[in-house]
Formats: structure tokens, sequence, C-alpha cells
């Protein structure tokens, strides 16, 4: 039985099929603001270097994470031009691609678009899921993230790492602390320990301050590395 878990999410507007908003920032951000920069010193000094910005969710569940699988161990600039190359192979509506519709391609014609073998078989492993009703799409509003990031990782070529990124991005939530990942360790570095190393404990510790909002918290880390939004899951 899925368990539950208010996401804090943004409501209506534009909608996929699972009922995530797109498009859209969520709700709890100027309140994550705030409580951020109450109890942070860094926090009260980064989250206004960037004004307006905010997270926004876009795309659909299978899309996000097709095109997560896609851009695995290359460059942003090489990742993008081989989504578009995969994308081509579709006829579905723009930027989405469908179940269905990577089962059915020949591995010849993705391997021509550039994929690895590997990838191939994540991204048919990833439909297959998809079409058989092993992830739960529909009830993903209604779980927790261990619940959600245990359905993500049975599925071959999604990690922990994968499975966390998703859920800041494409579900928004807000409570996300993704250890694994060294932009953030980086980033807790320069913020909080003059650049010196940084063990997770470490992390885990500076962040015990930006519960219940640690995704909001990791985004700003983000940003104070690099001005541009991170092009996550």
């Amino acid at each position: 039985m899925p368990r539950s878990s208010a996401t804090g999410a943004a409501p209506a507007g534009n909608t996929t099929a699972d009922g995530t908003a797109v498009g859209v920032t969520p709700l709890y951000w100027d309140e994550a603001c705030r409580h951020l920069a109450k109890r942070d010193r860094v926090m009260k000094k980064l989250i206004p270097q960037f004004g307006e910005a905010r997270l926004e969710s876009r795309g659909d569940a299978f899309t996000t994470l097709a095109r997560s699988i896609i851009g695995q161990q290359i460059s942003v600039p090489a990742a993008q031009a081989m989504w578009e190359k995969f994308l081509a192979l579709m006829a579905g509506p723009a930027n989405q691609v469908a179940p269905a519709a990577v089962l059915a391609l020949d591995a010849a014609l993705m391997r021509a678009a550039g994929l690895s073998a590997r990838k191939i078989d994540y991204l048919c492993d990833l439909a297959q899921h998809f079409e058989a009703g092993s992830v739960h799409v529909p009830q993903w509003q209604q779980m927790d993230d261990e619940a959600i990031i245990e359905e993500l990782v049975a599925i071959r070529g999604i990690g922990r790492w994968t499975a966390e990124m998703f859920l800041i991005f494409y579900l928004m939530r807000p409570n996300v602390m993704p250890l694994d990942d060294p932009g953030l360790i980086k980033g807790i570095s320069q913020n909080y320990f003059s650049g010196e190393p940084v063990s997770r404990a470490e992390a885990r510790e500076v962040a015990d301050a930006w519960a219940p909002y640690r995704s909001v918290a990791t985004w700003y880390i983000w940003r104070s590395l690099d001005p541009l939004p991170p092009a996550r899951a």
C-alpha cells in the first residue's frame, strides 16, 4: 500500500497525466525562503541574490526519466543533441515520449541516434515498468519520498541520485537531501567551510537547519555555483 505524504506542490494550471502541475512553482517556496533565512546565516545572504528565480516543474514523468537516462555520463550539450535525435524518432506530442512508442522503436534506429546498447536497455526497461504499471504514477502525489525512490531504483539505469533529482525537479518535494550530488557537497564546502573538504556527516549536519525545506536550500546551493538553474532530472 503506498504511504502518504503532503507534497506542498502548486495546484491547478497545466497538469500532466499523473496530476503534476507543469510550469508552476511550489506553493511552499516563499515560506521556505523565510524559514531558511531565519534558521541559516548563509541562506539569509544567498536567497536574495537570485531575486524571483524559482524552481519550476515541467514535462511528464516518463519523458523526464527518459531524458535523465539519456543524459547520464555525458556533457550537457552532448545530452541535448542526443535527446533531440531521440525525439525525432517519436511520432507523439512535441518534446514528449511515450512508453509504448519507445518499446515500438527498432534498436538500430536508437543506435543510429547515438544511444549505447546499455542506454537502449535502460530506456526499454523504463518503458516496460510504465506500461506494466509497476510504478504507481497516479498515486505518487500521495506517496512519501522513500516509497517513490524504492519504485524508481527498481528500474535499470535509475539510481538513488536520479530518483532524488526526480523528486526535486518533477514532483517538487520540499525536503529532499541528495547527499550523493557532488555539486551540493561542493556548494556546502564553499559556502560553509571556506572550501575545505566536507564529509557526508558534516553536510547532513548543515542540512539539519534546512528541514523541512532541504530541497529549496539545495536549489540555492546549486545556484551559488552556477547562475543558471541546474540541468537535473
